[in-house]
């Protein structure tokens, strides 16, 4: 484990997934968090999308702000056949959502800013954006298993409309190829490597 150097971070999410998989990675930190339009270009597609928010996200806290803090901010997608599947708004997208993923491979993208401000330049801040790919295979899914599922974890808050880490990934998810922490939300062991390389440590 790395010595911070002083430095605080903040999780800039609400997300449970990604406060426990911070506090797995053995770091102490603070949860601040705002409202921040989502909304991107049509003309995003794949990574571009989560790098362009978790940025977007990122910009919202920086006049906030202090020294010796470290901002945290990240977005996931679930992309698949050129186009990007959001949180559902409501059962029976959650259900359509899974429907299409079933059978079938997707990508999972999570992308992650980081942000301080920088001492040597008054007023400015030091930002490095990342994101990491994930490959998920879903086997076939019969749509009465879906719709418990869906019925059950009431999956809302989720890119794609599912969490690998509930009952859908033990028994929906034939494989994956990449790190499984990026389907739940962090790609701890990159942002363990991208801290230390923000911190020069």
């Amino acid at each position: 484990m790395f010595d911070l150097k002083g430095n605080k971070i903040i999780l800039a999410s609400k997300s449970p997934r990604r406060h426990e998989l911070l506090k797995g990675l053995g770091f102490d930190f603070e949860v601040r968090t705002k409202d921040v339009d989502e909304s991107f270009s049509d003309s995003l597609k794949g990574a571009d999308i989560p790098l362009y928010l978790s940025k977007k996200k990122a910009d919202a806290f920086v006049d906030e702000l202090k020294p010796n803090e470290i901002l945290i901010t990240s977005d996931t997608v679930v992309w698949l056949g050129n186009k990007v599947f959001n949180k559902p708004e409501s059962a029976e997208e959650a259900v359509e959502m899974i429907a299409t993923l079933s059978g079938r491979m997707h990508e999972v993208i999570t992308a992650v800013c980081l942000t301080s401000l920088n001492t040597e330049k008054d007023g400015t801040s030091k930002q490095v954006v990342f994101h990491d790919l994930t490959s998920v295979h879903f086997a076939k899914i019969e749509r009465a298993d879906i719709e418990w599922y869906v019925n059950k974890y009431k999956p809302f808050d989720k890119a794609g409309a599912y969490g690998i880490q509930e009952w859908i990934g033990y028994a929906g998810i034939d494989k994956i190829e990449g790190s499984f922490y990026n389907v739940m939300g962090l790609p701890t062991q990159k942002l363990y490597v991208e801290l230390k390389k923000f911190l020069n440590v």
